[in-house]
């Protein structure tokens, strides 16, 4: 689906509500990753259209100076009106945009229009259900998921989500949850993934568009101040506890995964503006770089993690 030759390590910068914005995914495209931009972070579709540009314009730039510059892809909402996807998708291909990721919800409306428009699809999963319903839908792709994602997370360990998708799955997977290094990346290509997933990791970056103090805690809380419950939207996923408490929330009422949405929330509270979520990742983040430096540390740790073999110990020239 990407060009591997041009990427410098496959990896997608995923998209966080409000966090990303066309700063970060611009420099992620430069670094050499796949960036995605979200339809619904800009107010309208003019607003939409000068991220759009502004982007590209810098990836053409780039691109005439021979680096690797990784593709833009655009996010859409699968629970969006068909006018909605049908007019995004139509300027994102104007502006030379080839895939499309949608989540929440059954994707055979995007798959619809992206596939008329040759574009191709990778749809997000948390579960083997929800892979065979997607695939069934016709989409190319497939973003798995695992336990300790953050903004919206399954369950089911990588270790058995990707090996038994891929058993029967032979198009672009990616695995999601939890990688914060250049190692994870290594791990999900061993697992049968084509592409790691990173989203809490690109939080804690100077381009990201989140509050300081958001970044300050990915930096200094671990997994144990995360709460994974269904009930701040509807979607289960890992909150902040303190982002919670300072809300109002009492952590102890939030029901287990599977309940319904925690319809409680003080009026002027908003998920994702004052909650905040984060993926069981932040035990390995420490600190805020500028996109660039962190890509370049990713790499580093990649190919340490590709040259060494079990154990951690190098592999024998014989």
């Amino acid at each position: 689906m990407f060009d591997r030759s041009s990427l410098s390590l496959p990896v997608i910068c995923a998209p966080m509500f409000l966090v990303t914005g066309p700063d970060l995914v611009r420099e992620a495209c430069l670094a050499g990753l796949v960036g995605v931009i979200p339809r619904h972070n800009a107010r309208n579709l003019e607003q939409f259209e000068g991220w759009l540009e502004a982007i590209q314009t810098a990836r053409k730039e780039a691109l005439a100076r021979s680096v690797k510059v990784g593709p833009l892809v655009v996010n859409v909402g699968a629970k969006l009106s068909a006018s909605d996807i049908t007019d995004t998708l139509q300027l994102a291909g104007s502006y030379g945009v080839e895939t499309v990721i949608s989540v929440g919800g059954g994707p055979r409306e995007v798959v619809r229009v992206a596939h008329s428009k040759s574009m191709g699809v990778l749809h997000d999963v948390i579960s083997l259900e929800f892979a065979k319903k997607a695939i069934g839908q016709g989409v190319d792709g497939l973003i798995a998921i695992g336990l300790g994602g953050g903004g919206h997370s399954g369950l089911l360990s990588h270790l058995t989500l990707i090996e038994k998708i891929r058993t029967t799955f032979k198009g672009p997977l990616v695995m999601a949850g939890g990688i914060s290094t250049g190692a994870g990346v290594r791990a999900a290509e061993v697992l049968g993934a084509d592409y790691a997933y990173m989203g809490t990791r690109f939080i804690a970056t100077k381009e990201a568009n989140a509050p300081a103090e958001y970044k300050q805690m990915l930096v200094e809380l671990t997994s144990e101040d995360l709460v994974y419950t269904p009930d701040i939207t509807g979607v289960a996923a890992n909150w902040l506890k303190p982002s919670l408490q300072r809300c109002g929330i009492d952590i102890e009422t939030l029901a287990k995964p599977g309940a319904g949405r925690f319809d409680h929330l003080p009026n002027d509270i908003r998920p994702w503006r004052d909650i905040w979520s984060a993926g069981q990742g932040i035990d390995l983040i420490d600190d805020v770089p500028e996109v660039a430096t962190l890509v370049a540390r990713l790499v580093r740790e990649y190919q340490a993690a590709c040259a060494a073999g079990v154990g951690g110990q190098e592999l024998s020239s014989h």
